[in-house]
């Protein structure tokens, strides 16, 4: 059985960034002892399905026209990357990637609760500080296919672990 994400609630501020005017929150539960949030983070975003490339090339072609970088703009030898995102900050049960453009703050942060032979929590948090207008526009484009991406992504990694089956 494959564990199934579920959206959470958000609360603003949060810490990273404390401007952030736009969140979502999804989770998933599972059983991975010693899982740290780089791992997590490296197991549902570091590799995504041929599906998310293709749907990020064609937005890479239209956020071009109006001047904003490609997802590509920031890989580079120098910089830490987890996929297509550099690493913020990281600790065990904390790792937040993120860029800023001139039109939005964007922040995904991976959280994982955990104790021994207790069944792990992990959630996807999207921040995002929308700075101006093109910033709102363009999440208020995203936000359908953010949802698909990060609900994949989150039950590609409950494929690779072992789900914890929630009763009611």
């Amino acid at each position: 059985m494959t564990a199934r994400p579920r959206r959470v609630a958000v609360n603003l501020p949060h810490p990273s960034p404390p401007s952030a005017n736009w969140a979502d929150c999804y989770q998933v539960d599972v059983r991975a002892s010693g899982l740290t949030a780089e791992d997590a983070a490296r197991l549902a975003v570091g590799h995504f399905p041929a599906w998310v490339r293709s749907l990020m090339r064609i937005r890479d072609a239209a956020v071009g026209v109006v001047g904003l970088k490609p997802s590509t703009h920031h890989l580079s030898a120098h910089t830490d990357m987890i996929g297509i995102f550099p690493v913020i900050s990281r600790s065990p049960g904390q790792i937040v990637l993120g860029i800023d453009d001139r039109h939005l703050d964007f922040r995904l942060v991976i959280d994982v609760d955990s104790a021994d032979g207790v069944p792990q929590v992990i959630r996807a948090t999207t921040l995002v500080d929308r700075k101006i207008l093109l910033g709102r526009l363009y999440i208020a484009a995203i936000t359908p296919f953010h949802k698909l991406v990060v609900g994949s992504a989150l039950t590609n990694l409950g494929r690779q672990l072992t789900p914890v089956t929630r009763t009611a």
